[in-house]
């Protein structure tokens, strides 16, 4: 017998997440440990469980995995949101409208600028001098 999920990815900066969701007890994991403990910082399992609560779903009815590779913790926290956004999606295509008015479903298109011949980083320029 095969567990029915649906799966979402999201990716943001050089960050990639793939989220899981199946019918459970609220479990939720990030690369095979806790969520709490994977990403501790105050504010960031808030931002993850946005699209939940904006779809109006109880955290504690699904059981969520979710594998994160690449970029830094700002990344890989809002890849793991718009993972789990586009999961719920798939789950209930009615949640679509809620979820893209909370601003869930866009993914941040900003990524590092490449740097450009005869400046120091992409944007800074050598001092300039007159003689």
């Amino acid at each position: 017998m095969s567990v029915q999920y649906y799966e979402g990815v999201g990716r943001r900066k050089e960050s990639t997440a793939r989220v899981r969701l199946m019918s459970g007890t609220g479990k939720f994991t990030v690369n095979d440990r806790p969520v709490e403990e994977y990403f501790p910082r105050t504010g960031d399992l808030e931002a993850i469980l946005g699209p939940l609560t904006a779809a109006a779903q109880d955290r504690s009815s699904f059981d969520i995995t979710a594998t994160v590779r690449g970029g830094g913790v700002t990344g890989q926290t809002d890849s793991v949101q718009l993972g789990l956004a586009r999961a719920l999606v798939k789950l209930n295509a009615e949640n679509t409208a809620l979820l893209r008015k909370g601003g869930y479903l866009t993914r941040d298109p900003r990524v590092k600028e490449r740097k450009k011949p005869g400046l120091k980083r992409a944007r800074k320029a050598p001092t300039y001098t007159k003689r």
